[in-house]
Parts: structure tokens; sequence; C-alpha cells
């Protein structure tokens, strides 16, 4: 066994003198023998000291069990307790100072070595135990300082983030109401023009040739700027579902003369309306979005001569619509990008489009809480599932 600075506090002369040629015995290095509670903290003081053999029945102020108390209060030492009494009332005096021992006098050399070894192998992975878990609460002080200092940090950036996107969406509001003005005015004026070449005019072809030109790219500029605008609302949260009571035959009537109206290619639409209720409480706005979108973008990809098919049936009160076309299809390896805001799948070709009306149609089927799916093939056609709750 390896040799220890040990301190026996035994009052009684002839227990101690034993108790040291027993320790000395095996190589161990006392350092003193105290008789009472008051000489051995004297001792303490001025020794370092490995363990301490402590009489629990001590004479003077301080027995035992209270210099006991000191000696781990002040030095954090082992102590292993010495007595001659092993009743109850003796233990539960001593259990309280968290002894690392006890020693029943008399006691043989053997098991005094055996109690000491245990003492101190008992103290030192205490200790041990102690400062790993120092080492995890300063860990886990220093991590939840980190993170502190990360969600003070990620809060600013949110906010700094938060006031980008409002001056973003504030510019983008004000400049596109700022082309809304002035197109306007060139649409009314191409229009004008349109009724003056109506009379008799050396240019007449011309001049009604170019002023359909421009009332075709005014319109399709004010729609881009519908759309910005409409992205502009999402991204400022200032989207809101503002429901109504609404003609549903009236509304339907509007979407397919507004598609019509706009087609440019000799495509017909077929119209199926079921069982549909005369009124409805929904969104007109976003309503109507998403179905002149869908609609128009049936047309507008379908080819020369084909029909498009436009569904309408009221179910569980819901609104449930699909949109048909035989035209150019998605490419696969392209539709999960179909609602990305600007994206146009590559076989789209010269047609003209922003890419931003899918996005939208999606942004309004959440906002009115229903739902959109489609089927798609290249060359085949499309068809979009529209289910929307209404009333």
């Amino acid at each position: 066994m390896f040799s220890l600075k040990i301190l026996i506090v035994e009052d009684d002369s002839v227990s101690a003198l034993l108790l040291k040629k027993a320790l000395e015995k095996n190589n161990h290095d006392i350092i003193g023998i105290a008789d009472s509670g008051e000489k051995a903290l004297d001792i303490l003081e001025e020794n370092m000291v490995d363990i301490v053999m402590m009489d629990i029945n001590l004479a003077g102020e301080l027995d035992g069990i209270k210099t006991t108390e000191i000696v781990n209060e002040k030095y954090d030492i082992p102590v292993v307790y010495l007595s001659a009494s092993s009743d109850a009332e003796t233990l539960n005096k001593v259990v309280g100072t968290n002894p690392s021992a006890y020693v029943i006098k008399p006691f043989n050399i053997r098991e005094l070595n055996m109690v000491i070894e245990l003492a101190i192998f008992k103290d030192r992975k205490e200790k041990e135990l102690q400062k790993l878990n120092n080492e995890l609460e300063e860990k886990v002080r220093q991590r939840t300082a980190d993170l502190h200092e990360a969600n003070k940090e990620l809060t600013k950036a949110l906010e700094k983030e938060r006031e980008i996107n409002e001056l973003k969406s504030r510019i983008v509001l004000n400049v596109s109401h700022g082309f809304k003005t002035p197109l306007t005015s060139i649409l009314s004026s191409a229009q004008l023009l349109q009724i003056y070449a109506e009379k008799d005019h050396p240019f007449k072809l011309k001049i009604a040739k170019h002023a359909s030109k421009i009332e075709n790219s005014v319109r399709a500029l004010n729609n881009l700027l519908t759309s910005v605008l409409f992205f502009g609302k999402a991204d400022a949260d200032k989207m809101e579902f503002r429901p109504k009571k609404m003609y549903l035959g009236a509304f339907v009537k509007e979407v397919l003369d507004t598609v019509k109206a706009g087609i440019e290619n000799d495509v017909s639409i077929k119209v199926n309306l079921g069982n549909l209720p005369k009124t409805i409480i929904s969104d007109y706005d976003l309503l109507y979005q998403v179905f002149e979108n869908l609609l128009s973008n049936s047309v507008k990809y379908s080819k020369d001569g084909d029909i498009v098919n436009f569904s309408l049936d009221f179910e569980d009160q819901k609104l449930k619509a699909s949109f048909t076309d035989h035209g150019i299809g998605i490419p696969k390896r392209e539709q999960e990008q179909l609602f990305e805001r600007f994206f146009r799948a590559h076989n789209v070709g010269i047609r003209e489009g922003s890419g931003l009306g899918l996005a939208i149609v999606k942004k309004c089927v959440e906002v009115l809480n229903g739902e959109i799916t489609y089927e798609s093939e290249e060359n085949k056609g499309t068809t979009f599932y529209v289910s929307i709750p209404v009333n």
C-alpha cells in the first residue's frame, strides 16, 4: 500500500500509540497525535495531511463529529471515524458528516488497512466526480452564455432582415404604383389611336396595328406589375382573407370573359359546370386570381385548335375545379420548381409570361385554406385540380 500522511485524533493515549504503531508498520507517516478537536485543527493549520483518524467521543467543546464538520468545510480531507460503539444512535450521529469510513475498536491491522484504502479510494473518486461535475457545469454555463449571445445575434439579424424586407416591400409597392399611372395613360392613348384610325386615313392600318401592339404590351406590363404588387403585399404580411357573399355564376362568367378576351391562339374552352350554389362566401379577389391564372395558362400553353376543359363542381362545402389542356406539358425534371417565383419551364418557347402566375395561385390557395395538385406530361398536356372550402 502507498504511504500516507496521517493525523490521529484520539484522547486515549494508549489507543493512540497502538494505532500509531499499526499505521507505521505499513510505512505511513504519522504527522501528529491530537487529544482534542482544537489541537487537531491547530495541526491541520500547519501541516498537509492525506487522511484523519478521528475518535468520535473526544473530550472538550469539540467532539469528533463537530471537529469532522470543520475539517470537511475547511480542508476537504477524508476522515475515518474510530469508535468503540456501533449502536444505531452513534451511527445516526456520524452519517450527517459524510465520513469516508468507520472503524470499530478494537481493530486489527488488516481491517484497518482495508478501511484506509477504501477511504482514500472513495475520497479520490468523489473528488474526480466533483471535478467532472464542475467542468460540466462550467461547460453548461459557457454553452448557455454562447447560446444567449447567439440568440442575441440571431435576433439582431432577424430584425435587420425584417427591416430590409419592409424597405424592399415599400420600394416595390411605390415603384409599381408609380408605373401604374403612366401605363394607364399609355393604354388610353393607344385606344384613342385605334378610334381615330377607324376614320379615313392614309396610315389607317399601320396606326391600328401599332396601337394594338402598344395596348397588348401595356396590358402585359400591367399584369406583371399587378403580380409584383401581389407579392409585395405577401412579403409584407399584408395579405388577408376577406370573405364576402358572391354570386358564383357571375364570378365564373367574369373569369371566362376575361380569359376569352385575351386568347391569341385558336383555342376554345369547354365548360362543364356541376350542381353549383347560387351564392358562396369566399374572398372574391383571391379566388379570381386562382381561376383566372390557371385557365389563362391552360389556354396559353395549348396548341392551335386545341380544346381546354374547365370543370367546376360543389361538394362537401368545397369548390372543386379542374383545368385540363393537351398542350406542351411540364418536363418531369422541372415539376418540383413549378410554384417558384419567376420559374418558366424550358419548353415554353416565345410564349409571353413572367413566371409569377402559378406562384400567385399557390399563395392564394394557401390563404384560402385550399389544396392544389396537378398531373402533367411533356407534349401531352397538364391538368390542375383545385379544392377550396367556401361558405
